[in-house]
């Protein structure tokens, strides 16, 4: 038989067990001669249907991950292996090497198929191994020491006798195994499980799998049976053809994977650069906020300087003319008392010279600065080598109290959809204004008989330490106006704001006489003040009647017909465009 057909040949073999199992116990790189789970030589290596090669203990120890139409109870979970070898539904585990889930064939493990490949790898490692027993395949009691070229056997020596005077076996050569341990590769028979004496040499292409003498003779007796040989090229050719298809995905994915690795280092060696760029950053940052830290710092210095200056000049200020004080009122209250009316009338000119000027001196009773000094982190400080930075320190703080509320006259009162304004001047406690923004103001707006009425107002910071407040009322009537700066009242809020209808109440008439007498040429004035332009031409009713419209009142000369009224409001009713036209 060919090498080619041995290399397809791949069903289980009871010969496989037999290799001594202190081989299992010599531990190597991984290979294909040591098992992925264990780490150990092969023992009974068999196939998962993801091509990976596990011992057939270590596939029995794999936990299930699912196992298809098993019934709770149905399997005994207190016996070790029971699922393996009573559970006649498929049975799907988890791949060690590849993580794969693949499915067991009903027969469980001992229905995967051995890898050949594998067996005479191992046989071949423990043939070269010094410290290997083989067994022989025969008798599987005494030490195999040659082996049958012919039937591809190990044999003892009492074997070895008896398979050359057997009439059939007597023709076969022998080889010992020592001289076995330069080749490459060792052929093995691969023997039927149902039939072990047989040699598995023939193909049922009816069941597709590989079938032995007794085995075409009985179960495959009518199926299409014909030896290895003969088929080896059918099923070798598609196998060579599905190898082709399938080899030039293996270049696909390892540009893919080149392509990974490329764009994995370049994601690195970008990560590196943004990370010396994030430091360089943070470093500078840092050096900037230390930086702007030591000029706040400096400046709350400076700051202490100046007001212990003013504070230790006004000290000395109010004690010397306190000393002079004392002094003046020591002499005088001395004099007054101890001196005689002679001494009296000598120096009263002095003493009241020196009375009045110090009576005349002026000075504050309260310090020149006060304790004043705030800390805002959140108050922009401008740029600093080139970074944004926040926190200011103040030696003024807004008081709420100090501010006014400012407008044109008459800002109580606004007029219904149109825009309204005032203005809001924040100052210290000293009355001063700020000369700065930034402060939270709060304005809020609403109606007093509908408290669903609410106006929101925009709040313009002028960043001098003024506000301007704006808002558009939709609705009529009075409202109440809160205006609060760090959260308390200003001078003046609340207040009540009256709001006026954009249509007010006309109670005046005008008199067209001279508007119609000139046929529109001259003016018309009312009552209220509204004015009728000349200087129209066409009809004059016409023009009186959409001026009185502008007003808000409805024109109806006296001592006229209530028809020729009626025609005139019909005729009023047809004029809208006109109407439009003169109240632009």
């Amino acid at each position: 038989m060919s090498e080619s057909v041995e290399k397809l040949n791949v069903v289980s073999t009871p010969n496989a067990g037999l290799i001594s199992s202190s081989v299992r116990g010599e531990m190597g790189s991984p290979s294909r001669t040591h098992c992925p789970a264990c780490g150990c030589l092969y023992l009974e290596p068999r196939i998962l249907p993801c091509l990976h090669t596990l011992c057939s203990s270590c596939i029995r120890q794999l936990e299930p991950v699912s196992v298809p139409g098993l019934r709770v109870g149905d399997s005994d979970s207190g016996s070790e292996g029971s699922w393996a070898r009573e559970q006649p539904c498929p049975v799907s585990l988890l791949c060690p090497v590849c993580d794969s889930e693949v499915d067991l064939p009903r027969d469980g493990v001992d229905g995967l198929v051995v890898n050949q490949l594998v067996v005479s790898e191992v046989f071949l490692l423990s043939l070269r191994s010094q410290e290997v027993d083989l067994v022989c395949d025969l008798c599987s009691e005494g030490d195999a020491e040659r082996r049958c070229e012919v039937c591809n056997v190990n044999l003892c020596d009492f074997c070895c006798k008896a398979h050359r005077r057997q009439k059939k076996t007597a023709s076969h050569g022998t080889i010992a195994l020592k001289d076995l341990k330069g080749s490459g590769r060792i052929l093995r028979p691969v023997l039927c499980s149902l039939h072990p004496p047989e040699e598995l040499k023939l193909f049922c292409e009816t069941c597709d799998r590989p079938v032995c003498r007794d085995c075409v003779v009985g179960d495959h007796r009518d199926h299409a049976c014909d030896f290895s040989s003969a088929v080896i090229h059918k099923y070798g050719d598609y196998v060579r053809e599905l190898l082709k298809r399938t080899q030039p995905h293996l270049g696909a994915l390892e540009e893919a994977l080149r392509e990974i690795e490329r764009v994995s280092q370049a994601v690195e060696e970008r990560v590196e650069t943004v990370a010396d760029e994030i430091k360089a950053f943070a470093c500078s940052y840092v050096k900037a906020i230390e930086k702007h830290r030591d000029r706040l710092l400096k400046q709350l210095r400076e700051m202490k300087n100046h007001k212990e200056n003013c504070l230790h000049l006004q000290r000395i200020q109010l004690e010397q003319l306190l000393s002079d004080m004392r002094t003046g009122v020591d002499f005088t209250e001395h004099l007054l008392t101890s001196g005689s009316n002679l001494e009296i009338l000598v120096t009263k000119e002095v003493v009241i010279n020196r009375l009045k000027r110090l009576n005349e001196m002026r000075y504050k009773i309260h310090p020149g600065v006060d304790d004043g000094i705030w800390f805002t982190p959140q108050e922009r400080a401008g740029q600093c080598d080139g970074f944004e930075v926040q926190g200011v320190i103040l030696m003024r703080a807004v008081d709420p109290s100090k501010s006014i509320i400012q407008g044109e006259v008459g800002f109580h009162v606004g007029r219904q959809g149109r825009e309204s304004e005032f203005l809001l001047v924040c100052n210290d406690t000293l009355g001063e204004r700020m000369g700065r923004g930034g402060e939270s103001v709060r304005v809020s707006i609403i109606h007093k008989d509908n408290n669903e009425c609410i106006i929101t107002p925009v709040v313009t910071d002028n960043n001098n330490g003024t506000y301007q407040i704006s808002f558009i009322p939709q609705e009529a009537g009075i409202y109440t106006v809160w205006v609060c700066v760090q959260g308390q009242h200003v001078q003046g809020s609340p207040f009540s704001l009256t709001v006026k209808s954009k249509f007010r109440k006309h109670n005046g008439m005008f008199h067209c006489c001279t508007f119609c007498s000139s046929q529109g040429q001259k003016d018309a004035r009312c009552g209220c003040g509204g004015t009728m332009p000349g200087g129209r031409g066409g009809s004059s009713t016409a023009e009186a009647s959409a001026v009185v419209i502008r007003c808000g009142w409805y024109w109806k000369p006296e001592r006229q017909s209530e028809r020729k009224a009626s025609r005139r409001l019909d005729l009023l009713q047809t004029l809208e465009p006109l109407k439009e036209m003169v109240q632009q």
